[in-house]
Order: structure tokens, then sequence, then C-alpha cells
């Protein structure tokens, strides 16, 4: 699957209608960035049955302030429309495949768990 555009207007469907997202939070000008993306398009070919997505961060400037992104390149990774990572850098292949795998295991009922139980402290 090719890498998908991501702007505030599809942004929630997108994350919506898949149940594993990829997000690069990136910029033209941005040398780690334009050095990461023959890596995550690599990814993105080994991983043909997860969606994987840019955010142009000059284009999308909302979009990048929703997700307070203050550095890119930052990979979010999104499951059932829960951001389960979000690490701003360049991670190199093997991490970024670590970093997928991890996210794969993940339990999502256990997560959302996790994440009730947090809201529920904080009140």
């Amino acid at each position: 699957m090719s890498t998908v555009e991501l702007t505030k207007e599809n942004f929630d469907q997108v994350v919506s209608e898949n149940e594993f997202v990829l997000i690069d939070f990136w910029a033209s000008w941005c040398g780690p960035c334009r050095q990461f993306a023959p890596v995550y398009d690599s990814a993105s070919e080994r991983h043909a049955d997860l969606v994987f997505a840019k955010v142009d961060t000059e284009a999308q400037q909302e979009l990048a302030a929703a997700f307070e992104i203050r550095s890119i390149p930052t990979l979010m990774i999104v499951r059932d429309n829960v951001a389960v990572f979000s690490q701003p850098g360049a991670p190199p292949e093997a991490a970024l495949e670590d970093v997928i795998g991890q996210a794969r295991k993940l339990d999502m009922d256990e997560v959302r768990k996790s994440i009730e139980d947090q809201q529920k402290d904080q009140k």
C-alpha cells in the first residue's frame, strides 16, 4: 500500500477506518525527515497490511499542533483510535521494525482498560 497523505480533512476518517496506522510527522526542509523517508517507505512495503501515513507539518500546522508535535520527524502509531506510540527522531530500520512488532503485540483491551484506570485516578 502506498503512503497516505494526512490532512485535517481526512485524518479522522483514515484513523477511524483503519485498525493500525503509522504516522510520520515531517517537513520538506528537515534533513533527518528526508533521511528517514526511505526507511519508512521500505517498512511500508514490508507491512502492506498496515496503513502508513505522513503529515506535512508545514502544510498541516493545525494537525501538528493538535498532537503537540515539537520536533520532527516524529513517529506515531495509532491502533483502534488510540495513540499507542509517539516519539521524535528518525529510528533506524531495525528500531522501526521493533516498534512495529511491539505495537502489533499489544492487547488493545488491556490498553483501553489502562487508559480508563488512569482517567479514573485523575478524577
